[in-house]
């Protein structure tokens, strides 16, 4: 019997249209452009404002139709749908359904994945496993964060970072042993001290005193966070490789989770591998969470090649990170 892999077969990707630049920020908070760009590499984000579209979900269905149109598919095809977000647009109702009944998927379930910034990682090792079970033909995940609607734009310590977006990706059957090869996925709950939201949970439901005290905005330790981020992020790409006994010469893409500039260089460093060969963006879009590595895909879907290398690399709060090994499975031209 032939071996069923999961590949991706089509991506779209969302950012809204307001630009929030350092400069803008400086006007802000306590911080310049050269000390952002230094320690981050981010130049600008994108912000989602209430006259274009509000929630999670706007960006969602904005970057599934993106797809959804290029590919020219019927929605009506698509068995899943699964949304891999930290800012959903309630607590109860799934993002996810509501995303797929507006995008026409009527004959989907559907649900949300959340895992901070791995959450579209371990989204493809979820959506993966349904595919090879093969009672599954076409598999939608998508990333999406509205950042902004949890941060504190007068803490210079995160609004630096984040920005919103979305991206999707479409995951189909391939007999060719194309697609998602291997994967390395860890967690370790004790993260939560250093990068979360206290409030909007179970633990700490909203109060007027839990809002007052900006509870249900994100904290991060900086120090801390990076310092986990760095030797966790590169460890596992490194890992993946030498699990695959792949070379720098075998590796096409690095995908990395786009937190920091830093960060990024010191995996593709670990990994042997120069800066063209590495996926980056952020500084455009800056960290938009569950967004970053299917926007990234949607950014190079030009440049990739069928039967390319690709080792994807994500590190989120909780703490949460991990790393992907996947064969391209078309060429976009």
């Amino acid at each position: 019997m032939t071996k069923i892999t999961a590949a991706i077969t089509a991506v779209g990707g969302y950012v809204p249209q307001f630009v929030l630049t350092n400069k803008m920020l400086e006007a802000m908070v306590d911080t310049n452009d050269e000390w952002i760009t230094t320690r981050t590499g981010i130049k600008e984000r994108r912000v989602l404002k209430k006259e274009e579209g509000e929630g999670s979900s706007y960006l969602a269905i904005k970057a599934a139709t993106q797809l959804i149109e290029k590919r020219q598919l019927n929605p009506e095809e698509i068995d899943l749908v699964v949304v891999a977000t930290a800012t959903p647009d309630s607590m109860v109702a799934s993002t996810a359904a509501f995303v797929a009944s507006e995008i026409g998927a009527v004959n989907a379930f559907a649900y949300d994945l959340l895992a901070a910034c791995s959450s579209f990682l371990f989204g493809m090792s979820t959506v993966a496993g349904y595919i090879e079970t093969g009672r599954y033909k076409k598999v939608l995940l998508i990333g999406a964060d509205k950042m902004s609607s949890i941060i504190d734009y007068t803490d210079r310590t995160t609004c630096i970072i984040f920005g919103d977006g979305a991206g999707a990706v479409l995951f189909e059957p391939n007999t060719e042993g194309l697609g998602l090869q291997d994967e390395y996925l860890r967690a370790d709950g004790s993260g939560r001290q250093f990068l979360g939201m206290e409030g909007g949970g179970s633990l700490m439901p909203a109060t007027i005193e839990s809002v007052t005290n900006k509870k249900h905005f994100i904290f991060q330790d900086g120090k801390s966070v990076f310092k986990f981020a760095v030797s966790n992020m590169a460890h596992v790409a490194e890992l993946m490789m030498k699990k695959n006994n792949l070379t720098d010469d075998d590796v096409a893409w690095l995908v990395p989770h786009q937190a920091n500039k830093r960060i990024i260089d010191a995996t593709a460093k670990r990994m042997g591998l120069d800066a063209g060969k590495v996926m980056m963006n952020i500084q455009r879009y800056g960290n938009t969470t569950s967004a970053t590595l299917p926007l990234l895909l949607n950014d190079y879907e030009s440049q990739l090649k069928k039967g390319d290398n690709l080792i994807f690399a994500a590190f989120g709060g909780g703490f949460t990170w991990g790393s992907i090994y996947l064969k391209w499975a078309y060429n976009a031209n």
